[in-house]
């Protein structure tokens, strides 16, 4: 084969091999950008669909039903619309359930939510009110008897003026659902209850939303590609913690990297610059390590670190990176041994100290290769899951990879875009960081003898 054919066959196995494995990566933010009935919809759709549609003479953001495959613009095809009932008060609309709808009757009764706020010293917090009949339990001084809700979830009961309660009404799903919301049923003239339609992908966001089945003409119906980028701020907010989880990653990337460094570079120094008796058995023992598999310590390690108290902290996952592991060993070892040792003897007769030679010296000249030990160890502390698994007993410690198996095992029906929104923006540093030290990494690689 020519020479060109055949580095034409290498590019196309090698495109289509990179296309077969970003196809997971691929599909994991097409989901991250849709809402959640496309997520698991069949046939699997790659783009975000938004149908739109005019009824009643608005154009309303629609469900689109299943669609014959023969169907014409003619054809009459299901639609859902969403809409929720409300009424106006002080210059805003409130959404209300209805509770009892009588066509013959001139009023309707509906329900209401709400909580109240309370603010002191410029913090504000929400309260619940302990008197029964909030009209008229306050004191004649004007005190009522509140639940006050601190940051951090705890209660504690406190007399506040009733002036300085603020009454908010209840307009979004999570704040009718709130522990501390309260609701009231009131019979209202039909006339002061009106009907209005919301956007069909942000109907779970909206307070009491209910849904109308129509049938439209195929070609009424209008479809474009809208992502949901939305998913990204709603993933972060429903995981609650999500800046404590990187908090905690960050400090431990830190820690790890600045362990590995320092310990393998050092260790990896005395492997290949220093003679001493012995040095190269010794270097094949510790190579040796490297072939027990993690689970097969993963018992007696657990018992040492339970023994000094370090389980439930993030000890276990640091510590041992300032004690050298093999693999960054060997290939700081090995990048060591192409540095000519006549620099290591003009410094010694210029009166340097083997320390002082290392970190003058040698040390400068390894920087491609104790990049590339920094990324994999970033890398592999960013990525871990087992660890923080092991020795990891609260939520505040956990680490981002955790805390995504947390979310989801925390939901009762899993909600995938935001899943895959949060796994996006895991994954997302990791991406971008390889992108800016590419040219390093691959330095460091062709340069400490790993290259295949």
């Amino acid at each position: 084969m020519p020479r060109t054919g055949v580095q034409l066959f290498r590019f196309v196995v090698l495109t289509i091999g990179s296309l077969i494995f970003m196809v997971p990566l691929l599909w994991m933010i097409s989901t991250a950008l849709k809402p959640i009935d496309q997520t698991m919809s069949m046939p699997p759709k790659w783009t975000p669909k938004q149908w739109t549609a005019t009824v009643d003479g608005e154009t309303l953001e629609i469900g689109l039903g299943k669609v014959p495959e023969d169907a014409t613009d003619q054809t009459p095809v299901p639609v859902t619309a969403a809409f929720q009932w409300g009424v106006e008060r002080e210059g805003q609309r409130i959404p209300v359930r209805m509770r009892r709808d009588d066509a013959e009757a001139d009023t309707v009764t509906v329900e209401m939510s709400h909580h109240w706020e309370w603010t002191r010293e410029g913090k504000t917090n929400p309260v619940r009110r302990l008197d029964h009949d909030s009209e008229n339990a306050a004191s004649a001084e004007g005190q009522v008897l509140v639940a006050v809700i601190d940051e951090d979830g705890g209660l504690r009961r406190q007399t506040v003026p009733e002036a300085e309660l603020v009454k908010i009404y209840g307009t979004t799903h999570d704040a009718v659902n709130r522990s501390y919301s309260d609701s009231v049923t009131l019979t209202l003239p039909r006339e002061q209850v009106t009907r209005a339609y919301v956007r069909w992908n942000q109907r779970q966001e909206h307070a009491y939303v209910k849904t109308q089945t129509l049938e439209l003409p195929y070609g009424d119906i209008h479809e474009s590609v809208v992502p949901q980028w939305g998913n990204f701020a709603g993933s972060i907010k429903e995981m609650g913690q999500f800046g404590r989880y990187l908090r905690n990653t960050l400090v431990l990337c830190f820690l790890t990297v600045l362990g590995t460094v320092c310990s393998c570079s050092v260790v990896a120094y005395g492997f290949s610059r220093i003679e001493w008796p012995g040095r190269d058995k010794i270097f094949y023992v510790v190579l040796g390590t490297m072939m027990i598999p993690f689970p097969v310590i993963m018992v007696p390690l657990y018992g040492v670190f339970r023994d000094l108290g370090w389980i439930g902290t993030l000890k276990p996952l640091w510590v041992p990176t300032f004690f050298a592991g093999a693999f960054n060993v060997f290939l700081l070892r090995q990048f060591f041994r192409t540095i000519p040792k006549e620099l290591s003897e003009a410094a010694r007769i210029d009166g340097c100290s083997e320390f002082r030679i290392f970190l003058q010296v040698i040390l400068p000249l390894c920087k491609p290769a104790i990049t590339v030990v920094a990324l994999f160890q970033f890398l592999g502390t960013w990525n871990d899951f087992l660890g923080p698994l092991i020795y990891l007993t609260d939520q505040k410690d956990y680490t981002l990879a955790l805390g995504l198996q947390f979310f989801q095992s925390q939901q009762g029906g899993t909600q995938w875009h935001y899943l895959m929104a949060a796994s996006t923006l895991v994954v997302a540093p990791i991406i971008i960081l390889f992108f800016m030290a590419q040219r390093m990494f691959i330095e460091g690689i062709s340069m400490s003898g790993l290259k295949g």
